[in-house]
């Protein structure tokens, strides 16, 4: 079948409108529509379907990255009964969100909702695992921040050494939160514990943070590598080039990094709808930049996650978040030689 990649794309089409297959393809993405703990705003288990719409209407020529879609990019069916047990653990942790905490009579229901975690953790690290060992590149599109644990795991158990690059509002170090241990508000606190393979995680774009989460990253000494959103503002505010500071950014990670972004690592005029919109963040244009010069650095992309885009009541976050998925295709792979 020919495709013609400045055509319209079929409603029914496969990400980006592509025909591609899993064989055809460099980069494959797993949608994990899974959200049990998010604290503040819902939605994100509707960012899947919502990136995938959004996506059709993506132009395929990219100014920085080129004609990324060469490379071939897949995007895989949900996977059964995902939708069903979000619904479920959502139900049982509403309200002991509400109650801003577990008690000890949710001691039921934390168990379930745990369950659910282990269960979406195994979903995505057997997923990565596949994938990694086809010489191809995992992606987990969310969900929640919680559902790539597992892909990181099998990303860092597969290439020991590994570096993991964050861009996010907050450090999501907490060693639980609300009484959940597989809580958006803890992906990087079980990342490090569980996850022995990564040697180096640098967070970018900060500024929402409590002192446990503070303590923890000053404990872990050069393994974590925290860049505040007012540190770097201050930086551009002095004088320093963009450029400069992606420079100091990227210095510390090793030559094989994983890359997850919490949507809310953005400024929150581009993602209204996510669940917990903090003032700040980087512009796409900066955004952008940080992915296009890490690739420049000639490291190597090993996988990467795009979660807690949530449609909110239009489709502004989709549409954002689309964008942001094609150009975090486009950093790690290389472009095709014509």
């Amino acid at each position: 079948m020919s495709f013609d990649p400045s055509a319209a794309a079929p409603r029914d089409s496969g990400i980006f409108g592509l025909p591609c297959t899993r064989a055809e393809s460099r980069i494959v993405i797993l949608p994990v529509p899974f959200e049990a703990t998010t604290s503040y705003g819902g939605g994100t288990s509707k960012g899947p379907k919502a990136v995938l719409k959004a996506s059709r209407q993506v132009d395929l020529l990219d100014h920085r990255f080129g004609a990324v879609h060469e490379q071939g990019i897949v995007m895989l069916p949900m996977p059964r009964g995902i939708s069903d047990l979000s619904r479920e653990m959502r139900e049982l942790a509403e309200p002991i969100i509400d109650r801003a905490g577990a008690r000890p009579e949710d001691a039921k229901s934390i168990a379930r909702i745990e369950k659910a975690g282990e269960r979406v953790r195994t979903l995505t690290r057997d997923f990565a695992s596949e994938v990694l060992r086809e010489g191809k590149v995992p992606v987990i599109l969310g969900g929640d921040h919680s559902t790539p644990l597992g892909q990181i795991e099998a990303v860092a158990a597969a290439y020991p050494g590994v570096g993991l690059l964050q861009v996010d509002a907050h450090m999501d170090l907490r060693e639980a939160f609300e009484g959940f241990r597989y809580s958006h508000a803890s992906i990087m606190r079980n990342v490090l514990d569980l996850a022995p393979g990564v040697a180096r995680l640098v967070q970018v774009g900060i500024r929402d943070f409590c002192a446990e989460e503070r303590d923890f990253a000053r404990s872990q000494g050069d393994r974590v590598q925290v860049w505040y959103d007012d540190d770097l503002a201050e930086a551009r505010f002095s004088g320093e080039t963009w450029s400069r500071t992606l420079a100091r950014i990227i210095d510390p990670l090793p030559r094989e990094v994983y890359v997850s972004v919490d949507i809310d690592g953005l400024d929150p005029s581009l993602c209204p709808g996510t669940g917990t919109p903090v003032p700040g963040g980087l512009s796409f244009r900066e955004f952008s930049a940080l992915l296009a010069a890490l690739r420049a650095s000639g490291r190597t992309i090993l996988g990467f996650d795009l979660v807690e885009v949530s449609p909110g009541k239009g489709d502004w976050d989709a549409n954002v978040g689309a964008r942001v998925l094609y150009r975090l295709c486009g950093m790690a792979c290389p472009p095709v030689p014509h």
